[in-house]
């Protein structure tokens, strides 16, 4: 059986301060205001963020994956965005390339990072942009620079050859949340089944990485995710705990784990199988 209190021990042992915040505000009617105190602190004046906001990255100046990150949060955890994004997307409009990608700070690697993240900075504009829209913050500036990057990057061919199934993100939060017409659906339809062909072969270490996509059952994805396949995923999450409260990730990285392990806990939550 899931052990919150095993859960909420694990996460207060290794998790940043906003991610015992996180939990607490998710699981024991811990205070909004706080959460969001602890999250501002990764913010800049320039209404970006960085500290470390995404693990990966330690420069303190804004920079597109900390922000992307923390969109991703909100998105995945549904907690209120109040105020966190204020001036964010003017942030944006400012780091952008002429062909719409994101410019990364000059300092970036001044400070520690993850090797992978050795040759530059996230730079993509999709998720970043679809989740300022989901949140009734784009601009039509962002709206048409990112139109134009994701026709030339992110079509329905490119969306299909995607093979790794935590890599989705992009087209999900960019897709899902546009209208709904005759010209975004093959777009939409493709990013569903993308999600949906990877995770049925994942690896097992990798099979967690539905629950991204998933956490709302009542979203367009889950709705679309065939019952078996979903309840395989429960079924898995339910008992791969383990014994110090946390789960494993896809990389098996401690520092990750205690948002991993939250957001696992949540969707078992919502999908009523604590």
């Amino acid at each position: 059986m899931v052990s919150i209190d095993k859960t909420r021990e694990f996460v207060f042992k290794h998790g940043a301060l906003w991610e015992r915040s996180l939990f607490s505000y998710l699981f024991d009617g811990g205070s909004l205001q706080h959460l969001h105190h602890s999250l501002l602190a990764y913010k800049n004046e320039d209404g970006g963020f960085g500290h470390g906001m995404e693990h990966d990255i330690k420069c303190p100046d804004s920079n597109p994956l900390a922000l992307e990150f923390l969109l991703t949060v909100v998105r995945e955890t549904g907690i209120p965005a109040g105020n966190l994004f204020d001036n964010s997307s003017a942030w944006v409009e400012r780091n952008r390339a002429e062909d719409g990608s994101l410019k990364n700070p000059p300092t970036l690697h001044n400070f520690p990072y993850a090797p992978w993240w050795s040759e530059n900075g996230q730079t993509v504009p999709a998720s970043t942009v679809g989740n300022l829209r989901r949140l009734g913050l784009s601009t039509p500036v962002l709206e048409e620079s990112t139109a134009k990057w994701a026709a030339e990057h992110l079509n329905v061919e490119q969306i299909a050859n995607n093979d790794w199934l935590f890599m989705a993100f992009q087209a999900f939060d960019y897709y899902l949340t546009l209208e709904d017409t005759a010209d975004t659906r093959p777009l939409r339809e493709a990013t569903i089944q993308n999600i949906i062909k990877l995770a049925e072969k994942a690896p097992e270490k990798s099979f967690f990485t539905l629950c991204h996509y998933i956490s709302d059952p009542h979203s367009e994805m889950t709705q679309a995710v065939p019952p078996a396949l979903l309840d395989r995923l429960l079924t898995h999450l339910s008992t791969t705990q383990r014994e110090d409260g946390g789960w494993n990730d896809e990389h098996d990285l401690l520092y990750w784990q205690p948002y991993m392990s939250t957001l696992i806990l949540l969707t078992l939550k919502n999908h009523n199988r604590l």
